[in-house]
């Protein structure tokens, strides 16, 4: 039966086509957001894809497949294909047919097919993992392997349900103030509580391994502090740099009862291991050459950590993976705004810390008021006509700089920064020399990865302060930045397609405003080259999300 006021098309090959004019379009979307990815996002016509880690991520959060196929028949126009609803049930059936769990003798692998864990078994990858057999449905697992073992077995497409539990940990008292330090009311909002809650889990559903995904400006940070005031124990959180160091420090130290002797920081500029610890990813991965070891990696090990918390985890550093895959019994939450990653670590991300425990459509939230509301533009301007005849007879790569760097970007910039004369705007890039030019056309303050801490914490409470109103930042600019007044964002180059920075440059401006304006998030694209390829890529995650682009054109 053909039902043409519908929505979706799915076709054979597990993608799903849907008509963004269709006024079914969000109730649809928002159905299928949570097992498929999103492709492709041109004007009438975007397109999803259900893979075996959209699947096994949307099983993870108790999503059957039963649930899956009735969403796509409420929404589809045509019958779905037979293959691809059976490949649905096959890939979802698969999640929870293996697991690992603990018995009287230690660490097992179960697999409800005896005949299935027999042939499992003499794979080349697995072989020298498994230990001696303890009956038909179970073999043995050295605790050292557990990461490892989860890693061979999503790669083979059959992913190891981790029901093995966690080592408690050193315990350390950690208590959530009730009033801030100003006198306020501190009050954990609904979805936050229910964040933790979820990752922690319950008797019938364990948790304590885990990714919550919320955007920037939500409060990830909160549903960190909240999980350790519930579990009151040792805790060492994994941060993106020295700046992100220093705000879960203040927010420890504004929303919690721990004293500022109880919390360590552990980076290139102070090394001291507390109860609490708050490291950076750099100092973990350091060392003075490739074929020496990781100078710093016995933090991992050195204290009886109960929890570690993996802040902006889609950044994770290859490295780090390594080190988690042997600290598989401690208890490990990821907090991002994306799973995206363009490295293709996803699998790892869903294997070694663990798979999606809470999600929740930015829109939603922006109605609820807990993230700002926010307009995305997309300006398209000429090169030079010199400039546009020597881009054609450049190289690809020579081709993308010329391109990020198109001097007429400065005209846009000045016109947006004078129609933004009230506002708090970041300018956001790429390339160093670019920045550096903007800097001193407008006469502002700039932030690189060179700029020492000391100097960006100073201009960041003077922005705060609205003592600077305009900030040029580097990809520095991208996450861990609290500036919770700033209201526009404008980006004038990238890292090519990425659409996890897309996602996080404009959650610099998501925090809510006190007069509720609409926030306003530019992208300054040179037309006719490499960089609206890029754009066109960069906006998938936030079309997903809700977010439409208006494209306005910038004539010479």
């Amino acid at each position: 039966m053909i039902y043409p006021q519908n929505p979706l098309i799915i076709q054979s090959n597990s993608t799903i086509l849907l008509e963004v004019n269709n006024p079914l379009f969000v109730e649809a979307r928002n159905a299928v957001c949570s097992f498929a990815h999103l492709e492709k996002s041109p004007e009438y016509m975007h397109t999803y894809s259900i893979t075996p880690l959209s699947l096994w991520n949307a099983a993870a959060l108790g999503v059957t497949s039963g649930e899956v196929v009735q969403r796509l028949k409420k929404f589809s126009k045509y019958p779905i294909p037979r293959n691809v609803i059976d490949d649905i049930d096959e890939l979802m059936g698969r999640f929870g047919k293996l697991v690992l769990e603990n018995d009287s003798g230690g660490l097992v692998l179960r697999c409800i097919d005896s005949d299935m864990l027999l042939h499992l078994i003499k794979h080349p990858g697995l072989r020298h993992l498994i230990g001696d057999p303890v009956d038909a449905c179970r073999v043995r697992v050295a605790p050292e392997h557990r990461g490892l073992i989860k890693q061979v077995l999503i790669g083979i497409g059959y992913p190891a349900h981790d029901r093995a539990g966690y080592i408690d940990g050193a315990p350390h008292p950690i208590e959530i103030r009730r009033q801030l330090p100003d006198g306020r009311p501190f009050i954990i909002r609904a979805y936050q509580l229910q964040a933790a809650e979820n990752f922690l889990g319950n008797p019938d559903a364990p948790g304590g391994s885990g990714v919550v995904v919320l955007p920037c400006g939500a409060g990830k940070t909160i549903v960190g502090l909240y999980a350790m005031s519930l579990l009151k124990r040792r805790t060492l959180i994994l941060v993106t740099n020295v700046t992100a160091v220093h705000q879960w420090r203040r927010e420890l130290l504004d929303k919690t009862l721990l004293a500022d002797g109880e919390i360590g920081e552990y980076s290139g500029e102070e090394k001291s291991i507390r109860p609490v610890t708050i490291a950076t990813y750099q100092i973990l991965t350091y060392r003075r050459k490739k074929s020496e070891s990781f100078l710093h990696y016995g933090i991992f090990n050195r204290e009886n950590w109960g929890l570690i918390i993996y802040d902006e985890v889609h950044l994770l550093p290859a490295p780090v993976f390594k080190f988690t895959a042997e600290l598989q019994a401690r208890r490990r939450l990821g907090l991002t705004a994306t799973l995206i990653r363009e490295d293709g670590h996803e699998k790892d991300v869903f294997t070694l810390i663990g798979p999606k425990k809470f999600d929740v459509p930015w829109k939603d939230l922006e109605r609820q008021g807990w993230i700002a509301s926010a307009r995305c533009v997309e300006i398209r301007v000429d090169l030079p006509p010199a400039e546009k005849m020597r881009y054609l007879s450049l190289p690809p790569r020579h081709q993308i700089r010329l391109a990020y760097e198109n001097p007429d970007k400065v005209g846009v910039v000045r016109e947006l920064l004078r129609r933004h004369c009230a506002d708090q705007v970041l300018v956001i890039g790429q390339y160093l020399s670019q920045l550096a030019r903007f800097a001193a056309e407008f006469n502002v303050p700039v932030i690189t990865g060179a700029t020492p801490n000391s100097k960006r914490d100073e201009l960041y409470d003077a922005f705060r302060a609205g003592a600077v109103t305009t900030l040029i930042l580097s990809k520095v600019g991208n996450f861990a930045v609290d500036l919770p007044d700033a209201n526009v964002a404008i980006q004038i180059s990238g890292s090519f397609g990425s659409r996890q920075e897309e996602a996080q440059r404009l959650g610099r401006i998501l925090r809510p405003k006190p007069s509720g304006e609409k926030a306003v998030f530019y992208s300054v694209v040179t037309r006719e080259s490499k960089e609206l390829d890029f754009a066109m890529n960069r906006q998938l995650f936030l079309t997903e999300q809700g977010y439409s682009y208006e494209i306005q054109y910038r004539e010479r």
